[in-house]
């Protein structure tokens, strides 16, 4: 019989998120325990390393130069399944936890992500636009590394912090939790969080998504209405 192995046993602070127009961001608490065979942890522990993830979704990036003083969109590449949401947290930095070909098995950190390019492109356009996407991404709040975001206690429990932007994507996220000891993931464990919007912004949302027809009529039926109304008023005021 093989040696027994240990177990990851993950929660969430939350399973669900609602969005509101009150809605500036949260922040989510990824928890739990390392149950190492026998009850007792080595006195080598291993790490964590924890990767919350976004519904894939394609993506056109275009780039901007300036031609002739006027800065105009010069060329674009597309991404087949680029998360929309990436956070990662580890112990230690993952370059230190695992090697390059393991990191990009599990997509263990940002420049590990497969964000599976359109195709066509020359190597050099790719790796160029893949670093555009990521610097934007980032920028937006929308990924993130943390390459000490992971507390581990006596070797046993730990937690992590994710932050949710304001302007974060609905769907189903996947929170995975990876239990690494020398070079090697140990364990993994995956759990799912649903952020949705609620309330009003659900309604227009699923109009949107369901009648969109009826949705832009109705969208530029509001937008005369709200440029006569402002008309009105500017002549009432003369």
């Amino acid at each position: 019989m093989g040696q027994a192995k240990p177990l990851l046993v993950p929660d969430i602070s939350a399973r669900r998120v609602e969005i509101r127009y009150t809605f500036t961001g949260a922040q989510l608490l990824l928890f739990g325990a390392i149950v190492y065979p026998g009850g007792r942890a080595p006195s080598r522990p291993a790490d964590i390393v924890v990767v919350l993830r976004g519904p894939v979704q394609p993506i056109l990036i275009r780039e901007k130069q300036k031609i002739a003083g006027i800065w105009m969109n010069a060329d674009s590449n597309r991404f087949r399944s680029a998360p929309s949401f990436y956070a990662v947290a580890s112990s230690k930095p993952v370059s230190a936890l695992v090697d390059d070909r393991t990191a990009a098995i599990y997509e263990m950190g940002l420049d590990n992500l497969q964000l599976s390019p359109g195709g066509g492109a020359l190597p050099e356009k790719e790796s160029r636009f893949e670093a555009g996407l990521l610097d934007l991404r980032k920028r937006q709040g929308l990924y993130s590394e943390n390459a000490h975001g992971v507390e581990i206690n006596e070797g046993v429990l730990y937690r992590a912090t994710i932050t949710i932007p304001s302007q974060v994507p609905v769907g189903t996220y996947t929170a995975e939790t990876f239990l690494v000891d020398r070079g090697k993931v140990l364990a993994a464990a995956t759990r799912d969080i649903q952020i949705d919007k609620s309330g009003f912004e659900r309604f227009v949302a699923l109009a949107a998504r369901r009648h969109r027809l009826i949705y832009g009529l109705a969208a530029v039926f509001l937008s005369l209405a709200m440029g006569w109304a402002a008309a009105a008023l500017f002549r009432r005021r003369m």
